[in-house]
């Protein structure tokens, strides 16, 4: 009998699940949103429907300060403050996988990374094909031919299931205990890793193709030519503590329990309370065959509604047992003044404007040439997640007028989305550009991991959404 164990990622699926619906928020009829519990549940139902696993857990990390915090104090000091909804809505997940006869694994002191490369290693000795579901790039060191990577899909993309011949593929190295190596060359600027200054995930690929190893590479420091030596000898101590710090643990204190992770039936009577709470009314009929009491005075999350029908929508937006689209919030425009006045908001048809999809590598290197003659470009990225590290790039936005604007779709398929950066690459690098955005600190952390590297940038309120 195959045994199949799916591990996964929380708080990873549970910020993507949160942003992947804020345009279309989920608000209960006492004022609660439900974006993040919604989206989890349809994603841990979508895996036990099509995936049919034997086992599974979900991992979460703690509060408690890890060894990484110790080593180096300002690890993951950058990130954004979770907010409000999302701690809100942790303890509701929790309920709701419980309900799904499902174990919750956590351990003090070590990240859900730890737990889920613990508990990965040790099933698959045991025989099983192990899943780590969670669109963090990091865990290409745990891959082996029983351990992959299950990458969930977006924009209506295929899952992406990653072993060791894709992950070598992806990082461009010949092993998959190199993806270290790699991240304590480069670090990793969302973890605040700090890496070598200057030493790209290309620059690292290629040291290693040489070198092999992080060690070799410091140990041969004198012998790299040029300015790329000097910043290997000068980032050596930072690049050694780095690899440390992206290493995942594989030796917590966690015991993978066979039977406690076997999948089970469901205990319908917990899940039934939990979705009448979160109002979840067409959900809980699909899912449990029966009506649940919810809050009357608002649409249930989860309801959008198209044409008169009811659809379901999963953590990616795309619609459940159904062809239809759920319609796109109305962009809002700002007017022309120097302090906004949020009272005179318009909607979008009723304000002139040009905005224009770009599609085709002709099309793309007509825009660069157009964009290249502005001193001053508005810039932003749309993605799917907050965390720039997990983030992909669903497509890229530039404005140099009012009322005009250019969006550059970015497809699934890296090579495509690497063809397309690589036309845009000259625009980039060139220091006498400005570029404008708002929290442009996020798109420029995503587009680094593109291999994008802007010379000159600054981040400033933008008034006029474009």
């Amino acid at each position: 009998m195959e045994k199949k164990l799916f591990l996964l990622d929380a708080y990873a699926l549970v910020f993507r699940a949160y942003y992947a619906l804020i345009r279309s928020p989920r608000i209960t009829s006492k004022n609660k949103n439900t974006n993040a519990q919604f989206g989890f549940t349809n994603t841990l139902v979508e895996l036990l429907n099509k995936q049919k696993p034997t086992h599974m857990a979900v991992c979460f990390d703690t509060h408690e300060p890890t060894e990484r915090h110790i080593d180096y104090a300002e690890y993951k000091a950058n990130r954004q403050e979770t907010p409000e909804d999302i701690l809100i809505a942790v303890p509701d997940i929790k309920r709701i996988i419980k309900g799904f006869n499902i174990p919750c694994v956590e351990t003090d002191g070590y990240e859900a990374d730890d737990v889920i490369g613990t508990l990965a290693k040790k099933a698959a000795a045991e025989g099983y094909d192990v899943y780590m579901v969670t669109p963090d790039k990091d865990y290409g060191q745990l891959v082996s031919e029983k351990i992959k990577i299950y990458k969930p899909g977006y924009q209506g993309g295929d899952v992406e299931i990653m072993g060791p011949e894709e992950v070598c593929a992806k990082w461009n190295i010949k092993n998959v205990s190199q993806v270290i190596d790699v991240l304590g060359l480069m670090g990793d600027a969302v973890d605040n890793i700090p890496g070598i200054a200057g030493v790209g995930e290309k620059t690292a690929a290629k040291l290693l193709a040489e070198y092999e190893t992080l060690e070799n590479v410091v140990a041969n420091a004198e012998n790299i030519k040029g300015a790329l030596g000097k910043k290997v000898v000068e980032g050596k101590d930072l690049a050694i503590l780095s690899k440390k710090l992206a290493t995942i643990i594989v030796d917590v204190p966690v015991e993978f329990h066979e039977e406690e992770f076997k999948v089970k039936e469901w205990n319908k009577d917990a899940l039934k309370e939990i979705f009448g709470e979160l109002e979840f009314r067409t959900l809980a009929k699909r899912l449990l065959g029966e009506e649940v009491e919810a809050s009357t005075g608002a649409t249930a999350p989860g309801d959008k509604k198209a044409g008169g029908k009811s659809l379901q929508i999963d953590l990616f937006g795309n619609v459940i047992g159904g062809e239809e689209e759920a319609p796109a919030t109305p962009a809002t425009v700002i007017p022309d003044d120097d302090v906004p006045s949020f009272t005179t908001l318009k909607k979008l048809s009723d304000v002139p404007h040009e905005y224009t999809a770009i599609s085709g590598l002709d099309a793309v290197n007509q825009l660069v040439q157009q964009l290249s003659s502005f001193d001053e470009i508005c810039f932003d990225t749309e993605t799917t997640s907050i965390d720039a590290n997990l983030a992909e790039l669903v497509g890229m936005s530039f404005s140099v007028k009012a009322g005009e604007a250019y969006w550059v779709p970015c497809p699934a398929d890296r090579t495509e989305t690497d063809s397309i950066l690589a036309a845009f690459r000259p625009l980039f690098e060139d220091e006498s550009k400005t570029w404008i955005g708002q929290n442009l600190k996020y798109d420029l952390l995503v587009m680094k991991w593109y291999n994008v590297e802007f010379k000159e940038s600054y981040s400033i309120p933008c008034w006029h959404i474009t």
